[in-house]
């Protein structure tokens, strides 16, 4: 990926300043970026999200979602996007077990050091759960056009059943929500 070098942070204003004047602050080479944030909360709700300072046009050329690898603190990996949600810059959501793993919560900081995902994103699908959908086709088309994220959270959902009977019950409902339109859990 071409990343241009002159790099601007976006303020809250609306206006962008060049970064030179905050190298101490963030890294920038060709393969990623790196920069510090505070871990935002998302209203009342236990959803954590930090800012992307900087344009997401100017870096990599999309306005809209971008997939990214992430690397938080040096120590956690992380697989996302930078989503534009009635915000006026970028978010780079984290998940409570991503907050779990850091130690970290509302109001900490956190160093993110990031770039653009473009390896395509696969979800393995359970052996037993190929079954089902082998006898729901209809769900599994509805499936296969859900976005990486919430084909994902769906397997986690059935994987991270404890005990045999609730990961059967999952199936059933899987196909269930599916066909009724939800896209996640």
């Amino acid at each position: 990926t071409f990343i241009k070098t002159q790099i601007f942070l976006f303020l809250g204003n609306h206006n962008f300043l060049n970064v030179s004047f905050f190298s101490k602050f963030i890294k920038m080479t060709t393969d990623y970026i790196t920069f510090e944030a505070e871990i935002k909360q998302n209203g009342t709700m236990n959803a954590a999200f930090v800012d992307f300072p900087f344009s997401t046009e100017e870096l990599f050329g999309k306005k809209g979602q971008v997939k990214i690898k992430a690397l938080l603190d040096e120590k956690v990996e992380y697989r996302g996007s930078l989503a534009k949600m009635k915000s006026n810059c970028h978010l780079l959501g984290l998940t409570q077990e991503v907050r779990k793993q850091l130690g970290k919560t509302f109001g900490d900081k956190v160093t993110v050091k990031l770039w653009e995902d473009q390896e395509e994103r696969i979800v393995e699908i359970p052996e037993d759960v190929l079954e089902v959908f082998e006898k729901n086709k209809d769900a599994f088309e509805m499936y296969q056009k859900m976005s990486y994220t919430h084909r994902k959270e769906y397997m986690r959902w059935i994987t991270e059943a404890k005990k045999p009977e609730t990961r059967e019950n999952r199936k059933v409902k899987l196909i269930e929500m599916i066909l009724a339109g939800k896209k996640g859990i």
